[in-house]
């Protein structure tokens, strides 16, 4: 549900009857819903892990099964917000359960395989999304959407144990929320998960409409280019898995975020043919994916007694910047598109180039503050 939306942008639009920009106020909308993240992300620290990931799955088949009882742009750009804030219950507490079981020196591999699931739909679910729309118009994904999720609902209550919640937690989201903002290394790791989400969203956004526009490709190739950015993906992670842990947690995230300037800057160069195109799109996934993959077990350890509460606040801040991304991503693509001197996606590559290595300063400064606090062995 989240992925599908970016290479089939157009698809979307079209079918609803919607523009470009009106569309991209719905994906802003979608973002900027990541401020609920904190608290109903926190469900997994109040209310018990088992619980928080229900409560998650229930919100996204509420969200997706609206559109199947009324598809309109209204009930889409809902099913875009429910998702989401699904995902901002769900992940939280799935994080916080592993990292509950998990030390924190083979958390970075654990974790790492869960993201899986992100190349798996971009390599198996965007292509039959694409083929259900090419054969059934754009509402066709929201029926198996909505099936998927009550089979994930049942699974997850029949197979996943119950959790106790700790003495004294139920009433800590607001002591949490303040312990946490008062913490520097938390705040550095917020602003740099900001900052890694817009830099991804500048690309992320427009690349579907950037094929279609300039090399004509149709909605089964851009299910089958999409297939490739999840095979890119699924690398990133699973390099992620074998040497995070291995190389240290700072030390692989500003390693991918370096990679990824490099390959936000060979896009514009690579992006005269749809096969240059679409591998600079590979180089991109793989190394942002690696990158914020990576950032994910130092998020869960840098502050244990509120772990669920710190990983929905650094989900929300991803959204967040995606948020942002998507504002400035659009206007910038489209001056690109006008212009007949500047490359297509210069401008966003540029910007994607500088809050990357604004997230890399981030990073030093939550590395830095975790030593000096000895807290926690960075690893």
């Amino acid at each position: 549900m989240y992925r599908m939306v970016y290479p089939f942008l157009a698809a979307f639009g079209r079918g609803m009857g919607v523009d470009l920009p009106t569309l991209t106020l719905a994906l802003t909308a979608r973002s900027l819903a990541g401020v609920f993240g904190p608290i109903i992300g926190s469900l997994g620290d109040t209310r018990g892990r088992k619980t928080g990931m229900l409560f998650g799955l229930s919100l996204f088949i509420i969200g997706v099964s609206l559109v199947v009882i009324w598809p309109t742009f209204l009930t889409f750009m809902l099913a875009l917000i429910l998702s989401v804030v699904g995902k901002y219950a769900y992940d939280p507490s799935m994080q916080a359960y592993l990292g509950d079981r998990v030390a924190y020196q083979q958390r970075g591999r654990v974790l790492a395989i869960t993201e899986l699931g992100w190349s798996l739909s971009f390599i198996i679910g965007v292509p039959l999304m694409g083929f259900l729309i090419s054969r059934y118009g754009w509402k066709a994904p929201f029926p198996v959407l909505t099936l998927l999720g009550l089979g994930a609902f049942g699974v997850l209550a029949w197979m996943v144990p119950g959790d106790k919640v700790r003495s004294g937690v139920q009433s800590g989201l607001w002591r949490n929320l303040r312990k946490m903002f008062s913490h520097p290394p938390v705040v550095a790791g917020l602003v740099m998960a900001l900052l890694i989400g817009s830099a991804n969203e500048m690309i992320n956004l427009v690349f579907g409409v950037w094929l279609e526009n300039s090399f004509g490709l149709m909605i089964a190739a851009l299910g089958a280019a999409s297939a490739v950015i999840g095979l890119a993906e699924l690398s990133g992670e699973s390099f992620a898995a074998a040497f995070t842990d291995r190389l240290g947690k700072p030390l692989a995230v500003s390693l991918g975020l370096g990679l990824n300037c490099l390959a936000v800057l060979a896009l514009p160069l690579l992006g005269t043919s749809s096969t240059g195109a679409v591998i600079g799109l590979f180089f991109f996934f793989i190394t942002f994916e690696y990158a914020i993959v990576s950032s994910i077990p130092m998020m869960s350890e840098v502050m244990p007694s509120a772990r669920a509460t710190v990983m929905a606040v650094a989900g929300a801040s991803v959204s967040l910047g995606r948020a942002l991304g998507a504002l400035i991503g659009t206007p910038l693509y489209l001056f690109s598109e006008s212009s007949p001197v500047i490359p297509d996606l210069l401008p966003n590559a540029v910007a994607a180039i500088i809050f990357n290595l604004l997230g890399i300063i981030a990073l030093r400064y939550l590395q830095l503050g975790i030593e000096s606090q000895a807290e926690t062995p960075v690893i």
